[in-house]
């Protein structure tokens, strides 16, 4: 899996990531159901970019039922930490503080999420309060 480790999904095979990672191992099928529910997606386009996936090393297929049951071999957490960080180099060019306050400055920020950011503040500084 090293090849995944610097590999960037494209926005298709991100929902379908987004899909497996929250559901676990799946079927096509089941794929495809939950992608239905907000897009106009063919069972066969799914089948087709599930299939490709695995050719790539970012899905593996279990072939040993009649039903393929599909898995994600790239991490959400790593996979979305990659995303983000070429999100940063190319729309803010790399500087963290100029996306906070742009995310903050669109939006009604609440309480809860101010607490939440101030929590985080705290312990990248190592203040722990």
């Amino acid at each position: 899996m090293n090849q995944n480790q610097s590999y960037k999904p494209t926005e298709a095979e991100l929902e379908i990531l987004q899909v497996l990672w929250q559901n676990g191992p799946s079927t096509v099928r089941f794929v495809h159901d939950v992608l239905s529910e907000t897009k106009d997606a063919g069972y066969t386009t799914t089948l087709k970019l599930m299939q490709i996936m695995a050719e790539k090393g970012i899905l593996e297929a279990d072939k040993s039922s009649k039903s393929h049951i599909f898995k994600s071999l790239m991490s959400e957490e790593s996979t979305q930490q990659r995303l983000l960080d070429r999100f940063l180099d190319t729309t803010f060019r790399g500087s963290a503080s100029k996306l906070v306050m742009q995310a903050l400055g669109s939006q009604h920020t609440s309480k809860e999420e101010i607490d939440e950011i101030r929590n985080l503040l705290d312990k990248l500084e190592g203040g722990n309060k």
